[in-house]
This record gives structure tokens, sequence and C-alpha cells, in this order.
């Protein structure tokens, strides 16, 4: 499971041309499941979102969690996190587990930060074809990957 992290002032969600969510600043999470993935990915990420320091404290330092600054969570599942750009030009996305798979994963990893946290959390829609809008606060972004704990 991987995760595309961006601290943000503020993100949406749009389908159809209507918005679906939003979310004021806080942190954006992209993410992509393969087949591989289970329960211990959930927790293990969910964890490591929610506790990530990369929100400023009083000296300008980053050492707060997005809870401790009283900030929203929103995550968007992206099954092109696992692209692969090994032959050619065109991304595989042989990686991604089927929907079969990644929707609940999906869902329990949303579930998960949600307990968590103990706030509600905004999503997109599994599968649609969306459009986000995020003002990226820094710029901060980071990569996580479950199977790669750094």
């Amino acid at each position: 499971m991987r995760l595309l992290i961006q601290r943000v002032r503020r993100a949406s969600v749009g389908i159809d041309g209507r918005e679906h969510s939003r979310i004021g600043r806080g942190l954006l999470a992209l993410v992509g499941i393969e087949e591989a993935d289970g329960q211990e990915d959930i927790d293990w990420l969910a964890g490591k979102l929610l506790r990530l320091r990369v929100f400023d404290d009083e000296r300008g330092v980053m050492n707060l969690d997005v809870g401790q600054i009283g900030g929203e969570v929103m995550i968007v599942s992206q099954f092109t996190l696992f692209a692969s750009t090994r032959k050619g030009n065109r991304p595989s996305y042989i990686r991604s587990a089927p929907e079969a798979v990644s929707r609940p994963l999906y869902e329990r990893f949303v579930a998960a930060v949600e307990s968590a946290s103990g706030r509600a959390v905004a999503t997109g829609v599994f599968g649609a074809d969306m459009k986000i809008e995020l003002v990226n606060d820094g710029p901060v972004t980071i990569w996580i990957d479950s199977k790669n704990r750094e």
C-alpha cells in the first residue's frame, strides 16, 4: 500500500462538475493498493499518516501532526501509484489490485484513519473520474510505502 501525502491549505474533490468533498488545512493522502496488501498495511499507514509531524510549531519547526493543529484529512484512491514505466512509455498498472480487492481495503483504510483520529475523513469516490484541487502548503509532499518501511 502506498500513500502520497500532501500538506495542504485546502483541497477538494469534484465529480461530474459538482463538489463532492472539501477540507481546509490538513493532509491530502492519495492511496494506491496492491493485491498483497492487508490489515497490517492499513494499520501501519493509518498510524503513520496521523502521526506524521509536518506542521510547524511556534518556532517554525515541523514538529506537529495533523491532530495537534486541528487539521483535516482527505483520502482519495489512486491506482496509478503502482504504475510501472519499466517497459516503454505507456505505464503498466498490473501491480495495482483489482477493484474487488482494492475497494474493501480502501474503505477499511478510511475507517481506520477515522477511528484512530476520532474525526470524519473526507474522501473521493472509488473508481470515479475525479478532479482534485489543492493548495499544497510548503510544498510538503511525502511518499510512504508499507512494504518499504524506512
